[in-house]
C-alpha cells in the first residue's frame, strides 16, 4: 500500500492532485486506514495513471467521472465509453481549429508590428492614433454613431 506522497511520486502527479482526484471520487479502489489516511494499492495507482492521461487530453473532471463510472459497470459500457471518447476528440479538434485561427490572427498582427518597427507602416494598432490615420484605413474603423 502507498501513501499520498508515494502515489504522487509513482504517477508524477502532485500530492494536491492525488487528494483532489480522490476527493472527487475518481479513485474507486481507494482505501483508508483506521486514521482515515488514504492508502493506494496497485489498482488505485492504475486509476490515477488513467485519470492523469484523460486530464492531460483536456477532459473535464465531470466527464472523467462519467468515464470511470462506465468502466466500473464493465464491458457492456464499451460503446458508451467509445462515444464519450469520440465526443471528447471532436471537442478537442474544434479547440484546435480555434487555436489555429488565433495563431493566424497573431501572425497577421506580428507582421503588422514588424512593418511598424521597420517604418513601412504607421502604427494602426494603437486606438490613440486612429483619429489621425482613419482616412488611410476607413474600412476597418468604427464610425461614431450620429446622434440626431
Amino acid at each position: 500500500m502507498h501513501t499520498v506522497n508515494e502515489a504522487a511520486k509513482i504517477t508524477g502527479l502532485t500530492e494536491h492532485a492525488v487528494r483532489f482526484y480522490t476527493d472527487k471520487g475518481l479513485v474507486p479502489s481507494l482505501q483508508r486506514n483506521e486514521n482515515n489516511i488514504r492508502l493506494f494499492d496497485d489498482e488505485s495507482i492504475n486509476w490515477l495513471h488513467g485519470i492523469k492521461c484523460l486530464k492531460q487530453s483536456g477532459m473535464p473532471i465531470d466527464v472523467i467521472k462519467m468515464y470511470i463510472d462506465l468502466c466500473l459497470e464493465g464491458d457492456s459500457t464499451i460503446p458508451q465509453r467509445y462515444t464519450l471518447m469520440m465526443e471528447h476528440k471532436e471537442a478537442a479538434l474544434a479547440k484546435l481549429e480555434e487555436a489555429k485561427q488565433h495563431v493566424a490572427h497573431l501572425e497577421e498582427k506580428t507582421a503588422l508590428y514588424q512593418a511598424i518597427l521597420e517604418h513601412r507602416s504607421p502604427d494602426t494598432t494603437n486606438p490613440a492614433n486612429w483619429d489621425r490615420i482613419q482616412h488611410m484605413h476607413g474600412d476597418v474603423f468604427y464610425k461614431a454613431l450620429q446622434r440626431v
